[in-house]
């Protein structure tokens, strides 16, 4: 389905018929004709097509703002809730009382019933839950495409919305967290990894082993599986149980595909920090950065490649998925 286009559509019909509301002239209304058969005062007929067409344009000028990815969906809550807030108020304040009988102008009325909804899930997603769609493979076998997933937004500190300015301390990222924050290289876009590094660890991947600090990560064989893929050919994986921390989870690995593939490593800040050879990789992590890895270790864009996320790029914890309309049997399953 083409949203941009149906965005699009859905904009330039409903302004047309906001713009033509504008050229409607009430017709003056007799104290006889007042009313109809039922006693209720009669309206234009555009003012039909008006309720109609303010709430569309306003819906779809939102999503348009961030389809085309001219604001962050956090920012373009702020923007609504700001809007129609303003909205409501200055009518309250100063219009109201001023009014005729005529009725509420319908973007008043839009703005009344849009403001509480747009406020309460602008205050939930911004300090306590927000979702989530898994978009790619990196993180099997822990989270597969498809997964909602929820994200706890006050574990690591509790922040602005759109700034992401933390403003009360209330915990940190622990080694095995599911994380999800900020892309490095572009914060527009949400990545979701695995804390591997914590502040000046230094973490070694080499020969497809993991080390921290000089001590192996403990793993446990779970065997192998094969899969196909979208061109109907067989890809062959190996499967461990991995534990980090206290934590322990599973990990895929393609047996043919280099630990770290060198042509993919970007330059990036605190490069200095990292030694690259063969198929290995050497990073200590900088002060108020982590490094973060997928689980799906032979298909994730991860640390390795654009190195380590500041503590500013944190956008919450993910602890649950909450639906997946292919399996919902991982509905409700904790993220581990």
């Amino acid at each position: 389905m083409n949203w941009e286009f149906i965005g699009w559509a859905a904009l330039a019909i409903s302004g047309a018929l906001i713009a033509a509301g504008f050229f409607v002239t009430r017709k003056p209304v007799q104290p006889a004709a007042a009313q109809n058969s039922a006693g209720v005062a009669e309206v234009h007929p555009m003012h039909a097509w008006l309720e109609i067409a303010w709430p569309v344009f306003f819906i779809a000028a939102m999503g348009m703002l961030t389809l085309k990815e001219v604001m962050g969906f956090a920012a373009v809550l702020l923007l609504a809730t700001t809007i129609t807030g303003l909205i409501w108020g200055l009518d309250s304040l100063m219009f109201k009382k001023k009014r005729t009988a005529d009725g509420e102008p319908i973007v008043v009325e839009m703005a009344r019933s849009f403001f509480p909804v747009i406020l309460i899930v602008f205050f939930l997603r911004s300090f306590l839950y927000e979702p989530f769609k898994i978009p790619s493979e990196s993180m099997l076998p822990t989270l597969l495409v498809g997964d909602f997933i929820l994200v706890n937004k006050f574990t690591y500190g509790v922040r602005l919305p759109v700034i992401n300015k933390k403003i009360v301390e209330t915990g940190a990222p622990k080694r095995g967290d599911v994380m999800v924050f900020r892309y490095p290289d572009d914060p527009t876009k949400d990545f979701i990894k695995r804390v591997v590094g914590l502040p000046g660890d230094k973490i070694s991947y080499r020969q497809k082993r993991l080390s921290i600090n000089d001590q192996p990560v403990a793993v446990e064989s779970l065997g192998t599986a094969t899969e196909v893929d979208k061109r109907l050919g067989f890809r062959r994986f190996e499967s461990f149980k991995e534990k980090l921390g206290e934590k322990t989870h599973a990990i895929m690995m393609d047996p043919d595909t280099p630990g770290v593939r060198l042509s993919g490593v970007r330059a990036f800040l605190n490069r200095e920090n990292c030694e690259y050879n063969n198929d290995a990789v050497t990073c200590t992590v900088p002060q108020g950065h982590y490094f973060m890895m997928g689980d799906n270790r032979d298909n994730s864009d991860d640390s390795r490649y654009w190195g380590f996320v500041p503590e500013q790029n944190i956008v919450g914890k993910a602890v649950l998925i909450w639906m997946n309309f292919g399996a919902f049997k991982r509905v409700g399953t904790s993220i581990e």
